[in-house]
């Protein structure tokens, strides 16, 4: 279980300390309907990690025999997953912006204070189950679980573990804004705004890393 948990690591802190949506759930923790729709957001987002790590989960049972047609086709997944960050991670420094410029952020950003709670909802989910960064990052995570061939409630904790650390960066401004929302704006306000300066940054490092783990991973296991 500590091996398997140590695997998943660097894929939930990826997913974890992806920038757009810390972004957004702060921009919704500054608008009149702040609890509301922070919350659904908050819950969309742990909605579409449980989802996307169970139904990889389901598809990839089988994978902890090396051996099987299942365990050949998750390392391969795991190698293209891996070559494709690591290409992203490149285009990321290429298209950085210049000193001084920002960096651009996406166009329904302008409109967060118009969401309601169910477009904060779906909002949280798509950018978690569906964005094709963190699906690919959670297919990840849920294939390390597979492989290791864990009984069915090790593997629910350690889907549990996964999605809990990829929630932090989205859950814990919620939960910060709703025990304390006076004294959460200053420092909620500060992330923003490193957040949206250094996002290529950022996501180039995470990518760059990432692509290295999951593609010696990948590697690894087929060399066997």
């Amino acid at each position: 279980m500590i091996q398997v948990i140590g695997d998943l690591l660097p894929s939930a802190l990826g997913v974890a300390l992806s920038p757009v949506p810390i972004i957004a759930v702060i921009l919704m923790l500054g608008t009149p309907k702040a609890r509301a729709t922070g919350s659904a957001f908050a819950v969309g987002w742990i909605a579409g990690l449980v989802i996307a790590s169970t139904i990889v989960l389901v598809a990839t049972s089988g994978a902890s025999d090396s051996t099987s047609a299942t365990a050949t086709g998750v390392n391969w997944f795991q190698v293209a997953i891996g070559a494709l960050f690591l290409l992203l991670a490149l285009k990321q420094w290429r298209d950085r912006p210049a000193p001084g410029e920002e960096a651009e952020m996406p166009a329904w950003m302008a409109s967060i204070d118009t969401f309601s709670v169910g477009k904060s909802l779906g909002l949280g989910a798509l950018l978690s189950g569906v964005n094709p960064k963190n699906l690919a990052l959670t297919a990840a995570a849920a294939a390390s679980i597979s492989q290791a061939g864990l009984g069915g409630t090790d593997s629910a904790i350690a889907v549990a573990v996964f999605v809990i650390i990829g929630s932090l960066t989205v859950a814990g401004p919620v939960v910060f804004y709703l025990v304390a929302s006076k004294r959460a704006a200053g420092p909620l306000a500060s992330i923003k705004d490193f957040m949206s300066v250094h996002n290529p940054a950022i996501m180039m490092i995470l990518l760059l890393v990432l692509g290295v783990k999951l593609l010696g991973q990948g590697l690894g296991a087929l060399g066997r």
